[in-house]
């Protein structure tokens, strides 16, 4: 069976329109036509933000995580710092400011760990995943007016547990928690 060209399994927009434009959700309905002349008059689309996530280990050798309430499940959900970048900010410049913002922790050496795509079918962004390794507690947390985060630290080992356990929910998050320790960590 012969593959088609990317070209060739594009669809083609025909209108659209945005029905919510807020800061934070942005959502618009397209009219769309597929390669084989289907049309669908009602495509949904999200439109949100670059994200970035950061796997943080301390000059110590502790990983830094969070716990904090999530809404939209009803739970809370331990995680690794992330965020949105900002306008103007290039993805590492947004992963620093995040990292910063939410633990106080900055410096350290940044490697990227990988690119994901939250949900390609109906979303629009990125989310960059850096590894920041030798960071240390340089400044005092500056939550957003959303955020009331817990931040605490915990052994490679421990986070490796709590990732075989299942604790942590955000699918961002749980794979380049995966990487790292199967590319970077002598627990792999």
């Amino acid at each position: 069976m012969k593959h088609r060209t990317d070209e060739e399994l594009l669809w083609k927009t025909l209108d659209s329109e945005y029905l919510v434009n807020r800061p934070w959700l942005t959502a618009r309905r397209d009219k769309v036509e597929l390669p084989n002349g289907k049309r669908f008059d009602e495509y949904y689309v999200l439109e949100y933000p670059t994200w970035v996530n950061v796997v943080a280990i301390t000059k110590g050798g502790k990983m830094i995580l969070e716990r904090q309430y999530r809404h939209a499940l009803g739970v809370v959900s331990t995680e690794i710092v992330a965020g949105c970048v900002e306008k103007g900010e290039t993805p590492l410049e947004g992963a620093k400011r995040e990292l910063e913002e939410e633990t106080g922790y900055t410096s350290g050496t940044w490697t990227q760990l990988m690119t994901l795509a939250p949900n390609p079918s109906t979303m629009t962004n990125l989310c960059h995943c850096f590894l920041a390794e030798g960071v240390e507690q340089t400044s005092q947390m500056q939550w957003d007016a959303t955020e009331d985060i817990e931040v605490f630290l915990k052994t490679k080992e421990e986070v490796r547990r709590m990732l075989e356990q299942g604790i942590f929910l955000q699918a961002m998050m749980v794979a380049p928690l995966w990487k790292y320790f199967v590319q970077y960590s002598d627990l792999s």
